[in-house]
């Protein structure tokens, strides 16, 4: 698939949605628990931190988004935490295991490195064993399992604690 992965912009938040809500309504991929309006991912966009990073896949056959990949600052209340990134992996639900994520980690690392950060942090839920495959491919490293971490329609999900230094 010939992917362009680019900055997220404002007027792609129903594109974002499309990928987004089918996995959060699937209920199993992701902590998410309530889909996405457009106008509230609008907001999300326009509002996002400017040491964040939120880079959108877009086949260029179809330019349609196809996956996207958001990096935050681990903690805003004190400067310690500034070289630590949270990040998050999406990936339409029909389009998986065809490199979609691997370009998006490119993107991602270089622009992360280029913006201060040292290491990426993530929490994948224990039950979905894809996703932590895709992380460990990309360098990440298990670094614990926060046990009950997710309540979704009153069900525990544990999710396992993930980490890579760029």
């Amino acid at each position: 698939m010939d992917l362009l992965i680019r900055e997220a912009q404002v007027y792609d938040a129903e594109g974002i949605i499309n990928v987004l809500n089918p996995i959060i309504e699937a209920g199993v991929y992701s902590s998410l628990a309530v889909p996405f309006s457009i106008e509230a991912e609008r907001e999300f966009i326009l509002n996002f931190p400017k040491q964040g990073i939120l880079h959108v896949a877009i086949c260029r056959d179809e330019q349609k988004i196809v996956g996207l990949q958001n990096v935050e600052v681990f903690s805003n209340y004190t400067p310690a935490f500034n070289h630590v990134g949270v990040i998050g992996t999406f990936v339409a639900l029909s389009l998986r295991r065809q490199g979609i994520a691997k370009s998006l980690f490119k993107a991602t690392f270089e622009t992360a490195s280029n913006k201060g950060y040292e290491k990426l942090f993530a929490y994948v839920r224990a039950d979905n064993v894809a996703a932590l495959a895709t992380y460990l491919s990309q360098g990440f490293s298990i670094i614990g399992t926060a046990r009950k971490h997710a309540k979704i329609n009153e069900e525990y999900v544990d999710e396992i604690m993930i980490e890579k230094f760029l």
